[in-house]
């Protein structure tokens, strides 16, 4: 175990260290200039220049990549945003807690939605309600996360005034007791937490269906009903502990796909993530914050696949050996 542990984690250093170069120029080699504020037609040319040296970004490219990888390595410092000229670093430490606290919501929903749905399709494989649940899961994953955000903000916020239509909070909330605060925030975290979390246990869905038809026609199940244990016993200690199984590699994917995939919930529900980080600095081309929330994505995507293979080998000695 020890052995496979530290292949893995080099495994996954290496392939972070080349996932930060290639984000480094990709970002940097594409045309035009890195922020909005150089195209000012106000700025005379002294100024560009001076702007530039204050960035950094007159020097020449591999000078600029080795200078900005020491400052990240050694010391987590992701540069200064240029529409701000605010710490990058501070910047997504004010937005990443909101970020997870709405990935995180969503997982339990997926969670809460998707085990059941999967056990029950796989206890009633072809019938109705195997059919019906099938169907319905295609229907959710077809459709585009942010449409099904706007129909829910129409009906749930406009038509019902059931939820609140965007934001974390109200705009009255610094004066609500600790209690209050959480249920407001809560109560704004309702619709975009359940249809992120919707959506994503479409896929638990079908992967927990399957797995468990498989492991339910397996011989130490028939050996467990011959023995006389009740069907449920059967299902949820013999079959669901191993049918579980193959759904850790999707988990220890689907949180950071989770904290990556809040961009369009955040953009249509205003909250002030990472998401909503991303497309305003995408869209005033602010190079640092860009290659920091990229850079960021790529790292919990190779962390969530190493996590996900450490506990499947906790958990299936078969991993270790072949690893």
């Amino acid at each position: 175990m020890p052995s496979y542990l530290l292949r893995r984690i080099a495994a996954s250093l290496v392939l972070l260290f080349v996932l930060l170069t290639l984000l480094f120029f990709l970002l940097h080699l594409a045309p035009g200039e890195p922020a909005a504020l150089f195209e000012d037609p106000r700025l005379t040319a002294e100024s560009r220049a001076n702007l530039r040296r204050v960035f950094g970004i007159d020097r020449p490219l591999p000078e600029q990549y080795l200078s900005w990888m020491r400052s990240v390595v050694l010391h987590w410092d992701w540069g200064t945003s240029f529409a701000d000229s605010r710490p990058v670093s501070a910047m997504i430490g004010e937005a990443f807690p909101n970020t997870a606290r709405l990935a995180l919501a969503a997982f339990l929903v997926n969670l809460l939605i998707g085990i059941p749905l999967g056990i029950w399709a796989a206890l009633k494989r072809g019938q109705r309600s195997d059919h019906l649940i099938r169907l319905g899961s295609i229907l959710i994953f077809s459709m585009p996360t942010f449409w099904i955000g706007l129909v829910a903000i129409l009906i749930f916020a406009g038509l019902f005034s059931l939820f609140p239509a965007g934001g974390m909070q109200s705009t009255d909330a610094d004066q609500l007791a600790w209690g209050a605060l959480w249920l407001d925030r809560l109560h704004h975290m309702v619709l975009p937490a359940g249809i992120l979390g919707l959506v994503t246990s479409t896929a638990t869905i079908r992967l927990l269906r399957n797995s468990l038809i498989e492991v339910m026609a397996s011989d130490y199940i028939r050996t467990a009903r011959a023995a006389g244990l009740s069907e449920l016993r059967v299902v949820l200690v013999h079959g669901l502990r191993n049918a579980l199984v193959p759904l850790l590699q999707f988990f220890g994917l689907l949180l950071p796909g989770l904290l990556n995939g809040t961009l369009l919930m955040e953009v249509v529900f205003s909250w002030p993530g990472l998401g909503r980080l991303m497309f305003t600095s995408i869209q005033g081309a602010d190079f640092p914050v860009i290659l920091a929330l990229t850079a960021l994505t790529g790292a919990l995507v190779v962390g969530g696949n190493l996590a996900a293979d450490l506990l499947q080998a906790v958990v299936d000695p078969r991993v270790r050996h072949a690893g």
